[in-house]
C-alpha cells in the first residue's frame, strides 16, 4: 500500500514546475503523519561549509536561528550521518550514546519550539556526500508502512527538486555563493576562460577572475576542475 501511495505522490510531484508547489504537495502528504515542516538539501560531511539547502520549510524564527547560529556545524542529525546510513528518528538518535552534549542541546531547543520527533532520510552519494530530507513533527512516527511511505516520498522529493533548483533558485545562497559567483562557476564548467566569462557577463577579466577565485574559496577547492566537480555534485550547477 505504501508503494502504491508513493507512486501516486511521485506522479503528482513530477508534474510540478516550481519549488513552492513541490513544498506544498510534500507538506500536505506528511501532515497526516504528524509532521508539519521539513528541509531538503545536499551535504558534504567532510566540509560542512559546502552544505546546500534546496528547500527550507521551517518557520522564519527557527530558520533564522539555525542559519544565523551556524547550527549546521553542530547539528546532531548531520553528525549522526557519519555512522547512520539508513533513515532514523529523533527518538532513536536520543538513545544513542554517541550523541554529544551540543547535539542534545539542539534537540532540546527544537523540543522547546514544540517539535518532539523527526524522521531523517539520508540519500547516500558516496563516502562524504549525502542527500538529505529531514521531517519535523510533534508525534511519534507510525508503523513500518507509514515510515516506508514517508521515506519513499522523501526520496522522490529530493530527486525532483534537485532537477528544478538551478533554475528555480535555492532556499539559501548555495554554500554561500553569490548569484554572480554561481554564474561564473557555470561558465567555467562550459570551458570558458576569464576573458570569455568577462565578455559574456560584460565585466572586466580581472573581475571575472575575482568571482571565480571567491567561488573556489567558498567551496573549499584548490582548482577550477575541483570547483566544478563539487558544484555539480551538490546540485549547484547542471550541465
Amino acid at each position: 500500500m505504501s508503494e502504491t501511495n508513493a507512486f501516486h505522490f511521485n506522479t503528482q510531484l513530477r508534474g510540478l514546475k516550481t519549488m513552492a508547489a513541490c513544498a506544498d504537495l510534500f507538506r500536505s502528504a506528511i501532515e497526516p503523519f504528524g509532521f508539519d515542516t521539513f528541509a531538503c538539501g545536499e551535504l558534504d560531511l567532510k566540509v560542512r561549509e559546502r552544505t546546500v539547502f534546496y528547500l527550507i520549510d521551517w518557520p522564519k524564527d527557527w530558520r533564522h536561528f539555525y542559519l544565523s547560529e551556524g547550527l549546521v556545524e553542530r547539528d546532531p542529525l548531520i553528525d549522526a550521518l557519519a555512522f547512520r546510513h539508513q533513515p532514523f528518528t529523533w527518538t532513536e538518535l536520543r538513545r544513542d550514546r554517541k550523541l554529544q552534549k551540543a547535539g542534545r542541546e539542539v534537540l532540546e531547543r527544537a523540543a522547546a519550539a514544540g517539535w518532539t520527533e523527526g524522521l531523517v532520510v539520508p540519500i547516500s552519494r558516496g563516502t562524504n556526500r549525502m542527500g538529505l530530507v529531514s521531517l519535523v513533527g510533534r508525534q511519534d512516527v507510525g508503523g513500518l508502512e507509514d515510515r516506508a511511505f514517508l521515506c519513499l516520498i522523501s526520496i522522490c522529493l529530493h530527486s525532483h527538486v534537485r532537477t528544478l533548483v538551478t533554475r528555480q533558485g535555492f532556499a539559501t545562497p548555495p554554500a554561500g555563493l553569490t548569484a554572480r559567483e554561481v554564474e561564473c562557476v557555470r561558465l567555467v564548467a562550459q570551458g570558458l576562460s576569464d576573458s570569455a566569462i568577462a565578455r559574456v557577463l560584460s565585466i572586466a577579466p580581472s573581475t571575472a577572475h575575482e568571482f571565480v577565485e571567491k567561488a573556489k574559496l567558498r567551496l573549499k577547492t584548490r582548482t577550477r576542475v575541483e570547483m566544478v566537480a563539487i558544484a555539480a555534485a551538490l546540485g549547484i550547477i547542471d550541465f
